[in-house]
């Protein structure tokens, strides 16, 4: 199986934490270079200094707030100003804060869009004419399993999620014929900042402890435990290896069996 991604660009999204910096780890351990974007300069820093670097591999950064679509876009369109190839995109951003969706502010909604889909398009519109000179492409969104079951006081979340990966399914049709590939991951609950959010919500909402709620989590997932992020990106660095040629406009659970449908 080839899965060695020696001398592939990579660009990878909210990646100085959880999911995102665990697959820009992977990344580079299967040969690829990496380029960091997020809005923290100082935590990209840290980040690169923990990748694999062997002699050929450079690892690079964008800095830009993705709550800004316009800052995204002019820093992708800045940065490929100096760049010749781009192979691998991985979309991923911090959800939206917890709560019901009747109580969400219609604001909530828009900001939300605009973090997740509106930057996914701007930086896809950016990068696609360059993995079409190549005829290769792996653009990987991450997101979650409310596109399959919506998840329980995360109703903006859910709702946005849902766009992102109908317009990723669509995107994989159009761009299939010129050798990119447009998949998402969702991940169930993982052991990050954002799950310890949810679950403290979740645990002051039924006046409980955090620990009980985790553990009634834990117990909700048949494998009876949370996700590492490396986990989860074990299965973007398969997705984003010429052995995935062929996998394209799927939506791909690692959820431990916690979703109940085939």
């Amino acid at each position: 199986m080839n899965i060695d991604l020696t001398g592939k660009r990579a660009i990878v999204c909210g990646s100085t934490k959880g999911i995102g910096k665990a697959i820009a780890i992977e990344l580079a351990s299967l040969g690829a270079n990496i380029t960091l974007f997020a809005r923290d300069n100082e935590a990209m820093k840290k980040v690169i200094a923990e990748l694999d670097i062997t002699k050929d591999q450079q690892h690079e950064s964008i800095s830009a707030d993705f709550r800004f679509p316009d800052q995204v876009k002019e820093a992708i369109f800045e940065y490929l100003k100096n760049t010749s190839e781009v192979h691998i995109l991985v979309n991923n951003s911090g959800g939206p804060a917890p709560g019901l969706a009747i109580d969400a502010d219609p604001n909530d909604f828009l900001n939300a869009f605009s973090q997740h889909l509106i930057c996914n398009h701007h930086i896809v519109q950016a990068i696609v004419p360059y993995m079409k000179k190549v005829n290769y492409g792996r653009i990987i969104n991450v997101i979650s399993t409310s596109v399959r079951t919506p998840i329980p006081a995360l109703g903006v979340s859910n709702t946005t999620r849902g766009a992102v990966a109908s317009w990723a399914k669509t995107l994989s049709l159009e761009l299939g014929p010129f050798g990119i590939t447009v998949n998402n991951i969702l991940p169930g609950f993982t052991a990050t900042g954002r799950l310890e959010s949810l679950i403290k919500s979740r645990a002051d909402a039924r006046g409980i402890s955090s620990e009980e709620m985790a553990n009634e989590m834990k117990n909700s997932i048949p494998v009876r435990r949370f996700a590492d992020p490396m986990e989860t990106a074990a299965l973007a660095g398969f997705l984003a290896s010429p052995s995935a040629a062929f996998i394209n406009g799927e939506s791909i659970r690692i959820d431990g069996g916690a979703t109940p449908s085939i």
